[in-house]
Parts: C-alpha cells; sequence; structure tokens
C-alpha cells in the first residue's frame, strides 16, 4: 500500500501493453488497489448502477453483489478502457466455484459476508450500493488486513484471493466464463491464441493481426479434456 494519494500511473497503465502472466506479476508487485482505485474525479461519487445479472450458479443473490461490486474496484472501469465488470469476472468466480475454486467456496461465503458487514457497521450500507470512494476506502482496510470480522488468515488473504481470481477472470479464456468479448486480451494488446508463430509474429512488427478464439475452438484442444481435469467449466485461466 502506497497510502492514499494516487500513484502517477495508474493500474490501467501498468496493465496496458503487458501480456497475461505479466499482469499478474504486476497486481502482485503493486497491488491492484495500492494507490487506490480511480482517482476521486474519475470515480462516480454516486452509488454505482447495479451491473447486468448473469444466471448464478453458486454465489446467492447477496453474495454476487458484493462480489461484483468487489471486482469492479479491483480492476475498475475508466476512461481508458473496460474493466473486471464488463469482462465478467464475477461470472467466472461463480462458475468456478463448482470446480477448479470448489475448494475456496466456504472462503467466499464467509469473506463477502464480512465485506458487507463491514460495510454496514461503518458505512450504513450494503457495499455494493456505497459510492466508488467509499467501496475504494473499505476495500484498502480489507486488503491491509484492518477489517474485522475476517477469521483465519484474516482480511489480506481473502482480498489477495479475491484480487487473484478477478485477474483469472479479466485476463483468462473465455470459455471459462470470464474474458467477455475477449476485453481483457485487448486491453492488454494480447493478440490472441496461435497455434504457430510466423517470425513477423515474433518481431511484432507489424502488430499480429487479433485472434478472437478460445483455446477451446482449436481441435487439438478438447473440452472435454478440460472438463474431466478441472470440473464443469472450472478455472485453468491461460487456457
Amino acid at each position: 500500500m502506497s497510502g492514499d494519494t494516487p500513484r502517477k500511473i495508474s493500474r490501467r497503465t501498468l496493465l496496458k501493453g503487458v501480456g497475461t502472466a505479466g499482469a499478474a506479476a504486476v497486481g502482485a508487485q503493486a497491488g491492484l488497489l495500492s494507490g487506490g482505485a480511480a482517482p476521486a474525479s474519475q470515480a462516480a461519487q454516486e452509488p454505482p448502477a447495479a451491473p447486468d445479472r448473469d444466471v448464478r450458479e453458486h454465489l446467492t443473490a447477496a453474495e454476487a453483489d458484493t462480489l461484483n461490486a468487489m471486482v469492479a474496484r479491483i480492476i475498475p472501469t475508466d476512461d481508458r478502457g473496460p474493466g473486471a465488470t464488463e469482462a465478467r469476472a464475477g461470472r467466472y468466480i461463480d462458475r468456478a466455484l463448482g470446480g477448479a475454486l470448489a475448494d475456496s467456496r466456504q472462503a467466499y461465503t464467509a469473506g463477502l459476508a464480512a465485506v458487507d458487514g463491514h460495510a454496514r457497521s461503518s458505512r450504513r450500507a450494503p457495499f455494493h450500493q456505497l459510492s466508488a470512494a467509499d467501496q475504494d476506502s473499505l476495500l484498502k482496510e480489507v486488503e491491509s488486513g484492518k477489517a474485522p470480522g475476517f477469521g483465519g488468515s484474516g482480511s489480506a488473504a481473502f482480498f489477495e484471493m479475491v484480487r487473484a481470481h478477478t485477474i483469472q477472470g479479466t485476463f483468462g479464456d473465455p470459455y471459462y466464463g470470464g474474458n467477455a468479448n475477449f476485453v481483457g486480451w485487448d486491453l492488454i494488446g494480447y493478440p490472441g491464441i496461435r497455434t504457430s508463430v510466423t517470425p513477423a509474429d515474433q518481431r511484432m512488427n507489424p502488430l499480429p493481426v487479433r485472434i478472437h478464439k478460445s483455446a477451446y475452438d482449436y481441435e487439438m484442444f478438447t473440452k472435454a479434456a478440460s472438463a474431466s481435469l478441472h470440473g464443469a467449466r472450472g478455472s485453468w485461466p491461460l487456457g
């Protein structure tokens, strides 16, 4: 954490121009909420409108509201492009909780309840109804381990788990429910999965034509193998 003063280089700038693995590395080193989310001049100060609801598979309605609000502030939408909301990172997490992330289901149940409970007790409103600024300030408390109501390894561990899964859902293969319309790949300039790479592709000059295809659109990958290894639409973020 670097305090409440926004960094001169925003999270959006850091994420642009790096690959999926690079995005994860940036998040691990800098913390996606370090320095705050969008500056107050860019962040909506009114309670955000509820996002379009996806069909829930494992989360309750209240849990989905809290989670979707969290991912929206971890990788926010701003004037430079879409974020985790448009990528449907929350949908990815919801689906994966029935597959590869099933072991995290109880952690999400307890953690999301604690986040919302802390919002209600300290800000007098459910977390998803807080202004963006209030959501950011509360998430800083969660990230730093200062938020009450978290058992076990505390609020910092829960924040780190949600942050990691948000990155997966924003930049992973769309087959798993996130990276809707390939907005995550476009955001970081990832040209898409290739089964062969030409010398020109390697030089990145000119930039390769973007390929908007899931790994499972190629015959060499099979959805059946994915399902058997990772559960129904589980988590295999890089395809």
